[in-house]
């Protein structure tokens, strides 16, 4: 096993992937100017490697690999893990990688649910990503058509990924997934069921892996907050982005020893749910840095705008706080619920996480009208960086936008919760909250699931007198 420097991972993006952005083929996505401010904020994830050994390697004595790959055993693991989540994100300006945090979300619901040789084989990939310390991106939703309708039953066949033939040696795929983080600036791409399937659609169950460079698979990275950005007026969405894609598989072979699940109809919603049950636990791991920054920022803005004493003022700071710190409890109790699997995975309690991320989701909105409400109307009013860099217009910002303290502090914090709440990468980050990881309906139907309501129907029959 070999841990790899930053530039070995970008290294590894030259690959001849087909990747297109704003209506253009992409040669190299390290070189080209927006993609490579993604591809920068990635490779922090091997910057960790090296700043904080401690946390973000593994070795069971075999050598070092990424922390990300230890499969949990533990709550204690669990913990690990979310702290790994969460230090990887503060790093990353707020903005998850997601590298190798999906992925192995991914790896350890295979390992999960699979059985006899299938599970074997996801074994065998997990070490080849753990040793090889590649990076990894999930497509799990599919584009869907029509809602209402099963994947079978679709006008187009090819709305849900499905397999077209199967041969002695693999699969052939076709069909789109949407929605898919990171997967331009990754090694592999591992497919999962988007949901459960019946008898009709068992074309449809299948769950694979390939590398992003594979003939037939082309990905169509989202323009959204395209453009370059100048640090002073964009001090996160400068430095920090994240690339989303249509992931289209036309006639894409997948050999055998990648093929974890065809045509096995009995696994679909599993795979899928198993999967969520990992990756909304790293959901609300990543969100812990975003709600600090919230709260940090609003207390600073309030004090530089001199009304951080006002009544009205230190309620809000005091929602704010309330808010962050219950996402942040509920993550942690949802590591120490820790459930074991009949094979020993440890793995999040599904209610906790699904309470977790639904009180994050639901909250997020009005946290950012509270920041926003505090810092005032300049988010949208302000100076840009053309006009501070002028030597003529500078002194005027200078002398108008001074509060309690210079417009030298002032305006750069003021960027910083425009940047937050009021553009794009805000406006990214406002959808996330509301879709990401699924849906704010899917989180209830999830931890109403995972309720056991049994003692608290018998304890108020009891205190009714009806048992």
């Amino acid at each position: 096993m070999a841990m790899r420097t930053a530039d070995q991972y970008r290294e590894g993006l030259r690959d001849g992937r087909v990747v297109y952005y704003r209506g253009e083929r992409v040669a190299d996505v390290t070189a080209h100017e927006e993609l490579r401010v993604a591809v920068d904020h990635a490779a922090l994830d091997f910057v960790l490697t090296e700043e904080h050994r401690e946390l973000a390697v593994a070795d069971d004595g075999e050598g070092p690999y990424s922390a990300y790959y230890r499969v949990p055993r533990s709550a204690e693991d669990l913990l690990r893990r979310s702290a790994l989540i969460e230090a990887s994100t503060a790093a990353g300006g707020t903005l998850v990688t997601l590298v190798r945090e999906i992925g192995t979300d991914a790896l350890f619901a295979l390992l999960r649910v699979l059985d006899g040789e299938a599970r074997a084989r996801a074994e065998r990939y997990h070490r080849f990503c753990r040793d090889g310390d590649l990076t990894l991106a999930v497509a799990q939703t599919d584009v869907k058509g029509d809602r209402a309708l099963a994947p079978s039953a679709q006008g187009d066949p090819d709305l849900y990924v499905r397999v077209v033939e199967e041969r002695a040696d693999g699969i052939v795929v076709r069909g789109a997934k949407v929605h898919t983080s990171v997967s331009a600036n990754v090694d592999e791409l591992i497919v999962l069921p988007t949901r459960a399937m019946g008898p009709d659609d068992a074309d449809y169950a299948v769950a694979f892996a390939v590398p992003v460079a594979t003939e037939g698979l082309s990905l169509y990275v989202s323009s959204y907050a395209a453009g370059a950005r100048d640090p002073f007026e964009f001090p996160l969405s400068s430095r920090h982005k994240m690339l989303e894609s249509l992931t289209v598989f036309d006639d894409v072979f997948v050999p055998s020893e990648r093929v974890f699940c065809c045509r096995r109809t009995e696994l679909a919603g599993p795979l899928a749910l198993t999967f969520v049950e990992y990756h909304r636990f790293t959901a609300v791991s990543y969100k812990l840095p975003l709600l600090d920054a919230l709260v940090g920022a609003a207390a600073v803005i309030a004090e530089m705008n001199g009304i951080a004493r006002a009544g009205h003022v230190r309620d809000k700071l005091a929602r704010l706080v309330g808010y962050a710190e219950t996402v942040r409890g509920l993550t942690e109790l949802a590591a120490r619920r820790a459930q074991l699997a009949p094979d020993g995975i440890a793995y999040p309690d599904p209610m906790t996480t699904n309470i977790a991320k639904y009180t994050f989701a639901t909250g997020y909105h009005e946290a950012l009208e509270i920041v926003q409400d505090l810092a005032g109307g300049l988010l949208v009013t302000g100076p840009g960086a053309e006009d501070w860099a002028s030597e003529e217009v500078r002194p005027v910002l200078e002398k108008y936008f001074a509060a309690a303290v210079p417009a030298a502090e002032r305006l750069p914090m003021m960027h910083l919760i425009s940047d937050l709440t009021s553009r794009d990468f805000g406006g990214y980050q406002a959808v996330l909250a509301v879709h990401a990881e699924g849906s704010i309906e899917a989180e209830k139907l999830q931890l109403l699931r995972a309720y056991d309501a049994r003692g608290a129907v018998a304890y108020a029959r009891s205190l009714a007198g009806l048992d």
